[in-house]
């Protein structure tokens, strides 16, 4: 049977069209610039943020010319730099971008609240990005980074690997095939707790910075690394710990794993975006993520597929559904997704990982379908790089991740209002009737920066 890539599966729109054919892939020394690479040729890579999960990135692309590493703090990066010697070394990005011109693409896998003023600022200097998961921090980045991302016609792609994997093709084609009939739920969850998220001060009030101000350590720029959030002191619970567990510098739970498990619910049952979303939260405050946190999400008919309510759960486990028997059925122990169809049940991994059809029995009787959607050979990383080579979308490309990482930062903003339905309109970017929540789409930046 012949093959289709995820927007053959889903339906092309008129836009990423356009967007494909921005691309015009020729030798790097005819255009006289270094936007596009022949396929036959290397990509010039260039690391940004790169002392965590930057690194294990650049392995994955280690075929490829790493020319340049930049990181705010030399010492928590000093490992990756001495792995490419011969890779020129940065703390500032936008020195790196105004400075190095034959820089092809760049990879971008610093804390959340940066992702977005980097990335735009390397489309904009006309270079190909990859971003960590989630896009970015707050809605309106997402927005605006997909919109960048069709107008200069650079290849993108988001760090959510399972994309590029066996098992969530899987997911899709099962249930394009009507392996469990209509999905009208699906529950997804991760029951990890970033609690007491590493500040050392268990006894403070939940929600408490630290009131000690350690000296901020002489390899790192401190300004730098808050970038556009508002400035607070140096303390070593933000960097390089627990970032992710504070409001103004991480998305939670639901941008680490959320992002991941989200991803095969979107992209099997088509969702665009949601028109409610609402949340339960415990220890609710302005400055740290709840410890355990529910959102519900309805979604509106797409073509044949019926309405849909999405759960989330972090920091706890969802409630055992009537036709599962144990928990441990579900998921891969610490997350995974449930879809709940008019005549059957199908669960998979925080990454779309392990799917199967329950009750087990249901699963050993199976026949899968054929394979429809277009297998990756090696790496969520290689993916975006051939299509950086060839002129062709990466699978979790920005028209794709975008509107991912909108739907889950709904739910984080619906985080903060407990109890309260949110009628979300996409269009205008806005809630309808709830100005209070509308202001957390686009919150300010720090003066000095902008998107």
């Amino acid at each position: 049977m012949k093959q289709i890539n995820r927007r053959k599966f889903l339906g092309a729109t008129a836009q990423t069209a356009t967007a494909a054919a921005l691309f015009h892939i020729v030798p790097r020394h005819v255009l006289g610039g270094t936007a596009h690479a022949a396929p036959s040729e290397k990509l010039n890579i260039a690391g940004i943020g790169v002392g965590g999960m930057g690194a294990a990135n650049l392995r994955n692309l280690q075929s490829q010319n790493i020319v340049a590493l930049c990181d705010v703090d030399s010492e928590y990066a000093a490992k990756t730099f001495q792995e490419y010697p011969k890779a020129a070394v940065y703390k500032d990005y936008r020195v790196m971008l105004e400075q190095q011109k034959d820089i092809d693409a760049v990879l971008i896998a610093t804390p959340d609240h940066t992702h977005a003023v980097i990335a735009m600022a390397a489309m904009q200097a006309g270079k190909h990005v990859y971003c960590q998961k989630p896009l970015t921090h707050n809605v309106f980045e997402a927005r605006k980074l997909a919109e960048a991302a069709r107008d200069t016609g650079v290849c993108t792609q988001m760090g959510i690997q399972g994309h590029s994997g066996q098992d969530a093709r899987q997911v899709c084609e099962w249930i394009a095939a009507g392996a469990i009939g209509a999905v009208h739920e699906v529950v997804t969850w991760c029951s990890l707790s970033y609690y007491p998220w590493g500040h050392a001060y268990w006894s403070s009030p939940l929600g408490a910075r630290p009131k000690d101000m350690p000296p901020v350590p002489d390899t790192l720029d401190w300004d730098l690394w808050l970038g556009p959030a508002p400035h607070r002191p140096y303390h070593s619970t933000y960097h390089p710990r627990t970032w992710r567990s504070w409001w103004d510098f991480g998305c939670g739970m639901m941008g680490d794993r959320g992002a991941h498990t989200l991803d095969p619910v979107v992209w099997a049952l088509n969702l665009g975006a949601p028109e409610t979303i609402e949340a339960s939260s415990t220890n609710l405050n302005d400055e740290t993520h709840p410890i355990a946190t529910i959102v519900r999400y309805q979604f509106p008919a797409r073509g044949d597929m019926p309405p849909v309510t999405v759960s989330w759960y972090d920091g706890l486990e969802p409630p055992r559904h009537p036709e599962v028997e144990n928990l441990r059925d579900l998921g891969d122990g610490e997350g995974g997704a449930l879809f709940i169809g008019e005549e059957g049940l199908l669960t998979c991994g925080t990454y779309g990982n392990s799917p199967r059809l329950l009750p087990k029995e249901r699963m050993a009787a199976f026949t899968p379908p054929p394979e429809t959607i277009e297998r990756v050979p090696d790496s969520h990383e290689m993916d975006w790089v051939r299509g950086c080579q060839n002129g062709t979308p990466a699978g979790a490309d920005f028209s794709y991740s975008g509107p991912l990482t909108e739907t889950a930062l709904l739910g984080n903003i619906a985080k903060r209002f407990p109890r309260t339905t949110l009628r979300w309109d996409a269009e205008t970017l806005s809630f309808k009737d709830n100005a209070k929540a509308t202001a957390h789409i686009n919150p300010p930046y720090r003066e000095g920066w902008v998107l």
